[in-house]
């Protein structure tokens, strides 16, 4: 069974959201809510460098050296932290940001804490929308399912870009309900025999001190959400074959 682990609650399992334990004073703030489908959504006040998961997801626009130039915060300090390898790919042109364009990367030891980290194009910046964001969390759910990563995390860095043309908190109600609806698909193809993978546990959104509560808002928003749709699915099996 796939299960999987998200900062997010939908209204529709009675929301709530518990902080981080106070007996670690080192401990990452953390906001929990539960979504649809046994998933498990959480908020954290984290980077994608110091995060302990199999798979970090993370996003670029489309390279350009002007881009390049105004990059600032979590990405630059991702790139420090691998030794230069992320510059290298979009410089070179050997990923260059296209719009849904991914590259599965293995961090040397030591350099991150996440086993795995995957790029996701974002194409060209003046065409960022709500809806692509949402087709990006429909292609990190299947590639963590594809990987078979327990927990992930996952940060768009577009603040971090230069890129304030969209509101944080929309822009994790869109990734959220787009990684949800996508695992829900996953979760029915493998109750059929359609499909394999392993269960997704948890499933981190990052977020930074200033977009925090924002942050959570929308990742509630997205699990309400969410959990309508699914509720509102053909629940009649996908195939004929073998019934």
């Amino acid at each position: 069974m796939f299960r999987v682990a998200f900062v997010a609650f939908a209204a529709l399992f009675a929301p709530f959201a518990l902080p981080a334990r106070g007996d670690d004073a080192n401990a990452v703030k953390e906001t929990v809510v539960a979504g649809p489908g046994a998933v498990a959504l959480k908020v954290r006040m984290e980077g994608p460098y110091t995060a302990d998961v199999p798979l970090q997801v993370v996003c670029y626009f489309k390279y350009t050296a002007a881009g390049a130039k105004k990059m600032t915060g979590a990405p630059v300090e991702l790139d420090k932290h691998l030794g230069g390898v992320i510059a290298a790919l979009r410089e070179r042109g050997e990923f260059a940001g296209d719009e849904l364009e991914t590259v599965l990367i293995t961090p040397p030891e030591g350099a991150i804490k996440a086993k795995a980290l995957l790029l996701v194009g974002l194409g060209e910046e003046g065409k960022l929308s709500l809806q692509l964001m949402e087709r990006v969390g429909r292609v990190a759910a299947r590639e963590a399912v594809r990987l078979g990563a327990r927990k992930v995390a996952f940060a768009p860095l577009l603040r971090d870009q230069g890129n304030d043309t969209l509101k944080t908190g929309d822009v994790e109600a869109a990734v959220v309900r787009g990684a949800l609806t996508a695992y829900d698909t996953e979760r029915r193809l493998q109750k059929e025999g359609l499909g394999k993978g392993a269960t997704i546990e948890e499933w981190w959104v990052e977020a930074g001190p200033a977009y925090y509560d924002e942050t959570v808002a929308g990742v509630k928003q997205a699990a309400a959400g969410a959990s309508e749709l699914i509720k509102a699915r053909n629940a009649a099996p996908y195939t004929s074959k073998g019934k």
